[in-house]
């Protein structure tokens, strides 16, 4: 039976990619809920700096910082934030499909583009564009990310803006919804876009009190801004990919039983044939003496 031990064969190999499959499922479960923790940790910190900074843009501070103050578009900067490894569904995919209509957007303006990659997938991705200028890149943060391992990639960034090289920066993420949800964002950082606040609070001449000076409070505190969107940026992709990992690899196994189930039914017709054939021929061989 040469076409039944090679169906053997083959369903044993796909138990041992089951196998593994199950196994990347419950470690990638396990690492969700402590990326989700992380990620559900640091969102009230950004949201709330976000909110008061984008209040502060409505203001008329007696120092106008360079972030706040809107420029002529010729080139645009982005930090996109991808996984270092794949097996995780159309995660990053999506991403890159959603980052490639906007890139499509920018360039009819006529807008050239610079970019700092955080995670391997998106430097392969965009160094094989030709429309874009890869800056900056780093990797391999692992699942627990700290805050100092952006500060270069955002340095780049900022350095370039306040040489007037870039003209408005962007952070690219997936923003975690829930367990089967993750949300491709693309989000301007740069300049800051003041929210939408009730039209007699924007139409008031008002500013904060700083101490000790505006210049001083706002350079740092802008600076904290940034830094917080683009690690929150961070760790909510972290989040997606562990759950995306997650998904995947449950629909991987799924996928392996019933393959399993086909091959075994296929095995079993093969086998009952063969059986009936050496009847047939011993009934044959008898019936000939």
């Amino acid at each position: 039976m040469a076409v039944g031990k090679e169906i053997r064969t083959k369903i044993g190999s796909i138990k041992n990619t089951q196998k593994i499959t199950r196994a990347m499922e419950m470690v990638a479960a396990s690492k969700m809920r402590k990326t989700k923790e992380r990620m559900l940790a640091t969102r009230p910190y950004s949201r709330k700096i976000g909110k008061i900074i984008k209040h502060l843009a409505h203001a008329n501070p007696e120092y106008k910082h360079s972030f706040l103050v809107k420029r002529d578009v010729k080139r645009i900067g982005i930090i996109v934030v991808s996984s270092d490894r794949g097996l995780c569904g159309g995660l990053n995919s999506n991403l890159f499909r959603k980052l490639l209509g906007q890139l499509a957007q920018w360039d009819k303006s006529g807008f050239e583009v610079d970019v700092c990659t955080i995670g391997t997938k998106a430097y392969g991705f965009f160094a094989g564009l030709s429309k874009t200028t890869v800056i900056g890149h780093t990797a391999k943060l692992g699942d627990t990310p700290h805050l100092n391992d952006t500060i270069g990639i955002i340095k780049i960034m900022l350095d370039a803006y306040h040489a007037g090289q870039i003209d408005e920066l962007h952070v690219v993420s997936n923003e975690f919804v829930n367990t089967m949800t993750q949300r491709p964002t693309v989000e301007q950082l740069l300049p800051i876009v003041p929210s939408e606040l009730d039209e007699q609070l924007s139409n008031r001449h008002w500013d904060y009190i700083y101490e000790p000076d505006a210049k001083e409070v706002l350079d740092h505190l802008l600076t904290r801004y940034i830094e917080s969107i683009v690690y929150q940026g961070l760790v909510e992709n972290n989040a997606c990919e562990q759950a995306a990992r997650m998904v995947a690899m449950k629909s991987a196994s799924d996928n392996a039983g019933n393959l399993i189930k086909e091959l075994q039914l296929i095995y079993n017709k093969a086998r009952q044939a063969a059986i009936t054939q050496e009847i047939s021929e011993i009934v044959a061989g008898a019936a000939a003496v």
